[in-house]
């Protein structure tokens, strides 16, 4: 099951927010713990939906949690203009889902680079965002594994909806590597799996350089070849050999076609999983009005795929190391 209705687990769940610290940001370390000892205590259908998706996955590559508890539209604040949140604003109960729901999963963690190396970030339209951010609005942001280029990228990217956008028009594009695979021809399966193939970084992981190349390297297809991962980036793949050019734009192509779209309304949380899909953003226009789109995100490492070597713990922020 993709989508999971949460409507009638609504009391359940917000009694498991009063257990969390009402300003989370002063110790965020605090409020992490106190989110896995209230994810102990999920609804079971909830809980055991989350298990297996996370030890499995699905074909559609996501979970859309719908009907979660959500603040009223006239009781949240305006919709930010500047990032990161301050340190003294209070839990919104979406970040509180984000918080309870992820650490059943797994370790919420932050990138040094990223965001002022925060954990917790607020997604809004920005104006004049660079077109790789996903501050931009009225132009698609590309199809994307999160961070594909680093070294430890995360397993989960978690978006939770506190306020839509005006006309509910903004998707989130999800394609699923299990969907797309059969429509790759055999010969480029072959060819892309466990090949390098040169990847340029996002601008947050640059150093300050402008353009500092093609970086990193990324295996489009890796680890099992019968069930393969996934590692793709539309804008940031550089292929140089011919045959790697062509096979890229099989599997490109592959994608679009095994694409779905969820619009995601308040209560909404979405669980994409980062090593098996990628996902983008089709345009919307905001009114710059304090009510604009307002999404909350969560980068979430698991003990899958070599991204947690022992003590870690959630709240850690990690620097960056291209994957080699």
């Amino acid at each position: 099951m993709t989508v999971i209705d949460c409507t009638a687990l609504r009391d359940e769940l917000l009694d498991l927010v009063t257990r969390l610290p009402t300003i989370p940001r002063q110790d965020l370390r605090g409020f992490l713990d106190a989110a896995l000892d209230a994810a102990g205590d999920l609804p079971p259908s909830l809980a055991e939906a989350l298990d297996s998706f996370n030890e499995r996955g699905n074909e559609d590559g996501y979970l859309l949690l719908r009907g979660l508890p959500v603040e009223a539209a006239e009781d949240l604040p305006r919709t930010p203009e500047s990032t990161p949140a301050p340190v003294d604003r209070p839990l919104l109960t979406m970040e509180a889902m984000l918080g309870i729901v992820g650490r059943r999963l797994g370790l919420h963690t932050g990138y040094a680079e990223l965001r002022s190396g925060t954990v917790y970030h607020d997604v809004y339209p920005s104006p004049g965002a660079h077109h790789l951010s996903s501050e931009t609005s009225e132009t698609l942001l590309e199809f994307h594994t999160e961070m594909a280029y680093h070294s430890l990228q995360p397993n989960y990217v978690m978006l939770a909806c506190s306020r839509a956008d005006h006309e509910r028009r903004a998707a989130t594009l999800v394609g699923s590597v299990r969907k797309a695979l059969p429509l790759v021809p055999e010969g480029f399966r072959e060819h892309l799996f466990d090949r390098k193939v040169p990847c340029c970084v996002d601008v947050a992981f640059r150093g300050g350089v402008e353009d500092p190349g093609a970086i990193a390297q990324v295996k489009p297809l890796y680890g099992n070849a019968e069930d393969p991962l996934l590692g793709y980036d539309r804008e940031l793949l550089a292929p140089e050999d011919p045959r790697d050019v062509e096979a890229v734009a099989a599997l490109s192509k592959a994608l679009d076609e095994a694409t779905e779209a969820v619009h995601l309304i308040p209560g909404d949380v979405l669980i994409v999983d980062n090593f098996r899909t990628t996902h983008a953003r089709t345009p919307f226009t905001p009114r710059w009005d304090g009510e604009d789109r307002w999404l909350h995100r969560v980068y979430i490492r698991t003990d899958r795929y070599g991204q947690l070597s022992g003590g870690e713990h959630a709240g850690d922020v990690i620097s960056f190391t291209p994957r080699a």
